[in-house]
């Protein structure tokens, strides 16, 4: 194999698929990236086997056509160090090639692309949609921190994916909170679903270029790829059957407090400062025309509390809350107002924007009260 290409092109593309690179592997064959130049383009695989990443960069020149498992660590700090120039890699032996630059050069061992794991090919009645790249990175931001690590039910360790002729709603949770985006930007000809395990929707979220206009996602029982620009992410699924996560959304929670989401979140912050550092609990007073947010840690002496006006119908009401979870749901969520229903002290409360903007807001959540 030979090929010039500029160094820095060569980084952007070996950054674009370098988070795939295990830490460490049973198979030392995985420390590397897998260069295929056919052409003038040179495809960069990495892979861990379960999660596999792949560009194409565009050469300047390819002379002799080949693929190399080359050193993924040696290969980034190389070009880290490198300033945007040509560079002339070319094999020299059956088990070397070389980095030639304007003043100097680097040997370095390669590995036969033949052992380097196959990508695992989609079955003949895989399923494609398409997701505009905004709503993807979105739906994943707002729905990722409330997956699992549960080792018992690997299925809470992922977002699940519930695509439907209308709509399509990601879901996550961790059997304290549970958070629904829902986007009516992806539609299918059938209800179809998978589980996305977290690692590699992390990875999607940040990967996924501002620049972007559409994701191809194309999914069997297995497997998922993910197509968009240059760039093929493919992992493998989480196996099992999710939850029915429509069924413990509460419907009867008849106590209603309307109130500023961001005000809401302004207290929740303030007054978890002195909230008990393993609980993380608040106490929420909630009465006609006012909700007094309340903390303390008695083994420090510390304690805070604050009165928020709102609008509230319903009986009085004493609840307690995780400060986190409410945090991360209150800051997922880009409404100005908020609606939450209550049943009682001891039963899911349901985060909805408020009617007004229930249109444009994507995200609501249910939330576990904690004992106060």
């Amino acid at each position: 194999m030979k090929l010039v290409i500029s160094s820095s092109e060569l980084l952007k593309g070996i950054l674009a698929v370098a988070k795939a690179i295990p830490a460490k592997s049973p198979l030392p064959i995985l420390e590397n990236f897998l260069f295929d130049l056919k052409g003038n383009v040179l495809e960069i695989t990495a892979s861990d086997s379960e999660l596999t990443l792949k560009t194409a960069v565009e050469v300047e020149s390819g002379a002799e056509e080949g693929a190399i498992a080359v050193p993924a660590k040696h290969m980034m700090d190389l070009l880290k160090e490198l300033p945007d120039q040509p560079l002339t890699i070319a094999t020299v032996s059956d088990s070397s090639f070389e980095c030639n630059w304007s003043s100097g050069n680097s040997s370095l061992p390669y590995f036969p692309a033949i052992d380097y794991p196959v990508t695992q090919e989609m079955q003949e009645n895989a399923i494609k949609v398409i997701f505009p790249a905004a709503t993807l990175v979105d739906g994943i931001a707002g729905t990722i921190y409330a997956t699992a690590d549960d080792e018992i039910r690997p299925t809470m360790n992922g977002i699940f994916f519930d695509i439907d002729v209308e709509s399509t709603t990601l879901v996550a949770s961790d059997a304290h909170k549970l958070i629904c985006y829902t986007t009516n930007d992806v539609k299918a000809d059938e209800k179809s679903s998978f589980i996305l395990h977290k690692k590699p929707a992390a990875i999607l979220r940040s990967i996924i270029s501002k620049t972007a206009e559409t994701v191809e996602v194309t999914f069997d029982a297995k497997n998922a790829m993910f197509k968009f620009d240059n760039t093929l992410v493919t992992c493998r699924l989480v196996a099992g059957k999710y939850p029915k996560y429509r069924d413990v959304i509460p419907q009867n929670n008849s106590n209603v407090l309307k109130i500023d989401r961001s005000l809401l979140l302004n207290s929740v912050r303030r007054i978890s400062v002195c909230a008990n550092k393993a609980s993380n609990s608040i106490k929420f007073d909630i009465k006609a025309g006012s909700l007094e947010i309340s903390a303390q840690d008695i083994g420090f002496s510390i304690a805070a509390y604050e009165k928020v006006g709102c609008q509230y119908e319903g009986d009085d009401l004493t609840i307690g809350f995780k400060s986190t979870f409410l945090i991360e749901i209150l800051s997922n969520m880009t409404c100005n107002g908020v609606v939450i229903k209550f049943a009682d002290s001891k039963r899911a409360a349901l985060v909805l924007p408020s009617e007004e903007e229930a249109e444009n807001e994507k995200i609501c959540g249910i939330l576990m009260p904690i004992l106060i």
